[in-house]
Order: structure tokens, then C-alpha cells, then sequence
């Protein structure tokens, strides 16, 4: 729907609370834009930037996986593959794959968002390479709980922890089969080579407890990791949850205020039907008579000119009270007409030549404005169909009943007695009538009565709601 500018209403806002930044619709716009999971949270310029750019995430945590092991790896060797001896060619392969190792670990991250088990499985199957290498898992236990991460951010739990069973199995036995302590301690006597006897001797632990650490090591950043990743992924399916809905309750709100309108336009138009199709049947009914009565009787066609501008000065203020509500949605079409207008309305009929007679015309209705409006809309739309095309008809009976639980009302003539003009109908008032009946239940029957034409409408209205 489209409001006009500086108008407060808006889909989104009102299915949502107050003070969201959720997005607003220009002026001209048919609908507001989308609530999104970045609407819901309230992040710093640095924050935002990385969760639009997710890409630039991805680059900073590759960065903090490789950057160490290189700055270590220049600065001092040791403390990334064992030292047997000084200048031993072995270390310096060794040390080469071991950085080859880190820069595919390095590749392997930038896929973890969207590959995020292949991106584990690769990270361990490095982890398990380098462990055989140079004796130890060196950053990779870094790499395998980030991908581990990405796996419980967006997978499902079995998913996650299938991926973790095999992972730290494979890692794990890797470990035991192949870490050994003098890997772990390798580069703290790098200030002393094996050659310096001056420099103090390093207590080694036994392998098995070195392996013990670093699988302990291994499984606490790895049990860290999905704990992590897995109340994000909940967090994130919550809000998603509560994005969906607010969403569904902002189309709903447009749907229902587009529905609205369209009934809005549908009263409008009912009401103009029956002001303009009464208000004109009746004055050209009296224009006529005016004109047949003008020679013989002067006084009868003055009366008659005189109930014409009369009935044209009503229809013309129920017409404007009418195009009032399109400019200005508070206006009111107070006062409308109900039970006490019945006996004008028939009176004007009369005056137009139409011979009515009524039964009931006097049974208190209930006080019920609507359901007032009702009956008389359904009279009104009768006689004004019996004044088009029943031209001449000896009489038109028009009854109202009151039952214990409905109101019933019946106008019958006895038919048209010269010929009816050609003005073919659109068939606006007998829907209009049915739809007025329908809002409480009721119904309209309209149909051929002998030569005439019957009108018998029914609207529910037990006692107790008098």
C-alpha cells in the first residue's frame, strides 16, 4: 500500500517495535523494504563493516592462522621442526614443508564458510601430514577448530559432531603415533646448540604425557570451537525466526490495510449507487409529472418542481458527505438515515407518483445504526427499482416484520402498465443489497412475483441484542 508523504503509517514499522532500524518506505513506494537480521542488531562501524564484507572476515582469520607460524619460521626455525643438528639439510626440508603445509591450511580456510566439512577434512588431513613430518600439529590444531566452528555455525548438530568424531580420531591417533617430546621442547636451547655444554640441560617429559597434552590440547580447542559455533548457529536461527515473522506480520498488516481499502472502495461505491440511482429516479419521475401537470393543474406541477429541488438538494448532500471521507478519513456521514427516515423516504415516493403502501412502517427497530441503514437501504433500492422499471403499477406493498431473531422485509409491486424505457441495468443495487444483508448474516431473494417484482431480504437480530 502507499501512504502520502510525511505519513507516519508504514508496513514495517507498525509490524514491528518501536525504535528497530528496520527500513521505511519512501512516499511513493507500494511497500516497505525487508526486515533484515542486520536490522535487529545494534554493531559498531568496525563490526558492521566485517558483516557486510564477510569476504574481509575470511582474510583476517587466515591471517591470524598463518602470520605466526611465518614470522616464527623466520625468526627461529626451531620452534617449527625439530633441531638434530646444526645446519642439518634434513631441518631445512622439513621446515619447507612445513610452510607449504601452513599456506595450503591457509587456501583450505578461505572455503570454510562455504565448504565447511571438505575445509575440516582437509584441515586434518594437513594436521595428520605435518604431525608425521616434523612430530607435531604445530598451528593446524588453530585451523581445525576454526573450521570445526564454521561446520556448527551453519550445519545441523549430527552434522557437527559426526564431523568432530572423525576429525579428532584421525588427528588423535596421528598425535600418539608420531608427536614426540623432543619436538616439543625443540628451540628453547636454540640460544645453546647440543654443542654448548655450558648451557643447562632442558628436562624432557616422557612421550606419552607430551601426547597426552596435545591431544588434550587438541580436543578442548576443537570442543571450544562447535561450542561456539553452535550458539551462534541458534542464535542465529532465532533471529532469522523472529525476522521471518516480523516480515509475515508486516505482509499481513499490508494485505489486511489493502483488503480494508477495497471494502472502503466497496461501501463508497454501494452508497453512491444508492444516493445517485434513488435521488435521480425520483427527480426525473418528477420532472416528468411536473411537465405532464404544467397546463392542466399549475399548483400540482409547482408542488412537484418543488419536491425536485428538495430531493436534488438531499441526494446532493449525501453525495458530498460521501466524496467527504475520500479526503478526510475521519469525516462522518452522520446524520444517517435509519427507522425515523423510513416514513420521509416513502413520502417521496409518493410524490413521484409511485402509489406505496407499507405495513409495519411503524415497528421499533433495534437501535443498531448499521442494521437501521440496512432496512432502509433495502427499501430505498426497492421503491427506486420499482419507480424504473414498473412505470405505472397499481400499487406497491412494502412490509416489515419483526421476529423473536430476525427482521424481514418484503416490497412487492404488481408490475410496469405502460411500456418501460430502455435503460438496461448494471445490477449494482441487488449486490448492494445482498452485501448490506451478508454483514449480518442475512440474505436477499429478488425474482419475478406474477407480473411484478418481489424483493424479500432477511437480517438476523435476535431479541436479546435489542
Amino acid at each position: 500500500m502507499t501512504y502520502g508523504p510525511g505519513d507516519p503509517r508504514s508496513t514495517a514499522a507498525d509490524a514491528l517495535p518501536r525504535g528497530l532500524p528496520g527500513a521505511s518506505a519512501g512516499p511513493l513506494a507500494a511497500v516497505t523494504l525487508p526486515f533484515t537480521e542486520l536490522s535487529t542488531r545494534r554493531l559498531g562501524p568496525v563490526r558492521r563493516f566485517f558483516v557486510r564484507r564477510p569476504v574481509a572476515m575470511d582474510v583476517l582469520v587466515m591471517a591470524w592462522f598463518v602470520l605466526p607460524t611465518l614470522i616464527t619460521a623466520l625468526v627461529s626455525p626451531g620452534l617449527v621442526v625439530q633441531e638434530t643438528a646444526q645446519d642439518d639439510p634434513a631441518d631445512s626440508r622439513r621446515l619447507l614443508v612445513v610452510l607449504i603445509l601452513m599456506l595450503v591450511g591457509t587456501a583450505v580456510l578461505f572455503w570454510r564458510r562455504r565448504r565447511p566439512v571438505a575445509a575440516t577434512t582437509a584441515m586434518a588431513v594437513l594436521a595428520i601430514i605435518c604431525t608425521a613430518v616434523v612430530g607435531g600439529v604445530n598451528d593446524f590444531g588453530l585451523g581445525i577448530a576454526l573450521t570445526l566452528y564454521a561446520v556448527a555455525a551453519s550445519r545441523r548438530p549430527v552434522t557437527t559432531w559426526v564431523t568432530f568424531a572423525a576429525t579428532m580420531t584421525a588427528t588423535s591417533g596421528a598425535v600418539w603415533l608420531w608427536t614426540t617430546s623432543s619436538a616439543m621442547v625443540t628451540g628453547l636451547t636454540v640460544a645453546g646448540s647440543p654443542a654448548d655444554t655450558s648451557a643447562e640441560p632442558v628436562p624432557v617429559l616422557p612421550d606419552s604425557q607430551v601426547r597426552i597434552m596435545e591431544i588434550a590440547t587438541l580436543l578442548v580447542l576443537a570442543l571450544l570451537a562447535v561450542a561456539i559455533g553452535t550458539s551462534v548457529r541458534n542464535r542465529r536461527l532465532h533471529v532469522a525466526d523472529l525476522v521471518d515473522r516480523a516480515n509475515a506480520l508486516a505482509r499481513d498488516r499490508d494485505q489486511q490495510d489493502q483488503i480494508a481499502r477495497a471494502a472502503e472502495r466497496s461501501r463508497i461505491a454501494r452508497e453512491m449507487h444508492d444516493v445517485v440511482a434513488h435521488g435521480l429516479s425520483v427527480m426525473i419521475a418528477l420532472a416528468d409529472g411536473a411537465g405532464a401537470a404544467l397546463e392542466k393543474s399549475p399548483d400540482r406541477s409547482r408542488a412537484a418542481l418543488d419536491q425536485l429541488a428538495e430531493t436534488g438538494r438531499s441526494a446532493l448532500a449525501d453525495m458530498r458527505r460521501l466524496l467527504g471521507v475520500l479526503h478526510e478519513p475521519d469525516a462522518t456521514f452522520e446524520p444517517q438515515p435509519g427507522s425515523t427516515g423510513l416514513g420521509d423516504l416513502v413520502e417521496r415516493f409518493r410524490a413521484a407518483g409511485l402509489p406505496v403502501r407499507t405495513t409495519g412502517l411503524a415497528e421499533p427497530l433495534p437501535a443498531d445504526a448499521g442494521l437501521q441503514l440496512a432496512v432502509y437501504r433495502v427499501i430505498q433500492e426497492s421503491l427506486t427499482n420499482a419507480l424504473r422499471y414498473a412505470p405505472g403499477t397499481g400499487r406497491v406493498d412494502v412490509s416489515i416484520r419483526r421476529g423473536p431473531s430476525r427482521i424481514e422485509i418484503e416490497v412487492v409491486d404488481d408490475g410496469p402498465t405502460v411500456p418501460v424505457p430502455e435503460s438496461g441495468g448494471t445490477g449494482q443495487g441487488l449486490i448492494g443489497m445482498r452485501e448490506r444483508a451478508a454483514v449480518y448474516g442475512g440474505a436477499v431473494e429478488a425474482g419475478p412475483a406474477g407480473a411484478g417484482w418481489r424483493v424479500h431480504a432477511v437480517l438476523p437480530w435476535p431479541e436479546d441484542e435489542t
